[in-house]
């Protein structure tokens, strides 16, 4: 039996589609990862998953149990961290997961031992009577995962789970979850727009603008671009633009500042870039797949240029409401 299976699930707010008919199946035992920017339809899809907000069509199981239908019992088998912290700050670390075993109904005689057993595998065990307002933000985040294994779930969501965190307390966040996997009989169902992160998952499914654009392995899903990405800097991007197109055949578009196009064996054709593009070039760099130009293969943008349309969109709808 497949952990999570959905068919095109959709959710609409009034004219806004913020999940656009997504099917995908994740396998019992699979870290499943979303990679989109902000704004995808990721947050979204997690929420209709673990029943807190009513799809507007389509359906979905989680662990055998519809997520309609089957509320509680969905409820049951899934361990979710939040995006944001969830966590009480006045309560210690230890106060915070027996709230939580109360209320998950676990027996009393077991409590005991699975807290100490969660809270050595995110190594919190000896601040386990500390105040959760002592902790750093890379310790809260541990200690939401421990809460989220407490109960023994057979799916664990994590949306975003390192979002604001330093690089270093990324990768320890991840070594957490990289031993989980092999402590706990779970499936893993994450959400993030950072690139690294993604390769870490079994298979990722690419979305933007609340729509599955591709999924498969990150090794898969790189070796279908193979080509190289190349980025020039010129003194006229457009010019530039055009140039690719007339004089090499190759479509190109400013992404992070610079001229961007795709061509086989990048090193081998910067010679023939400088000889034939008939404008001064100040700067070269020549990159081998990587999912962020999967990402921009299959939506035309890389996750940085859609975050940035999606923020200007919210910033536009912010401003004509106080127009209002």
């Amino acid at each position: 039996m497949n952990a999570v299976e959905v068919t095109d699930l959709k959710k609409s707010y009034g004219k806004v589609e913020a999940v656009r008919g997504v099917s995908f199946d994740v396998a019992h035992g699979e870290v499943f990862g979303f990679l989109g920017p902000n704004g995808a339809g990721k947050s979204t899809t997690i929420s209709m998953l673990c029943t807190l907000i009513n799809p507007t069509g389509g359906r979905a199981r989680v662990a055998g149990h519809d997520v309609v239908g089957e509320r509680d019992e969905v409820r049951r088998n899934i361990g979710l961290v939040f995006q944001d912290p969830t966590l009480d700050s006045y309560l210690t670390a230890e106060q915070n997961l027996r709230f939580h075993a109360e209320l998950y109904g676990v027996p009393k005689s077991a409590v005991g031992d699975r807290l100490k057993q969660v809270m050595e595998m995110v190594a919190l065990w000896d601040r386990r009577d500390s105040k959760v307002s002592t902790f750093s933000g890379g310790m809260k985040r541990r200690l939401e995962i421990a809460r989220g294994l407490l109960h023994s779930p057979r799916v664990l969501f994590l949306d975003e789970p390192t979002v604001g965190l330093d690089p270093q307390t990324r990768s320890a966040i991840w070594g957490y979850i990289n031993k989980l996997r092999r402590t706990e009989d779970i499936t893993i169902f994450m959400t993030t727009h950072y690139m690294d992160e993604a390769e870490y998952c079994d298979r990722i499914a690419i979305i933007d603008h609340g729509e599955i654009v591709v999924i498969d392995s990150p090794e898969a899903l790189k070796a279908s671009i193979g080509k190289d990405r190349v980025q020039i800097h010129t003194s006229d991007d457009q010019a530039a633009i055009a140039a690719l197109k007339e004089r090499f055949d190759l479509d190109a578009g400013v992404h992070d500042g610079a001229v961007t196009f795709a061509v086989a064996s990048g090193e081998e054709f910067v010679p023939k870039l400088f000889a034939g593009l008939g404008l001064p070039i100040t700067g070269v760099s020549v990159h081998r797949p990587t999912l962020d130009d999967v990402f921009m293969n299959y939506t035309g943008s890389t996750i940085r240029d859609a975050e940035e349309e999606s923020s200007g969109g919210m910033n536009q709808m912010m401003r004509a409401r106080l127009r209002r």
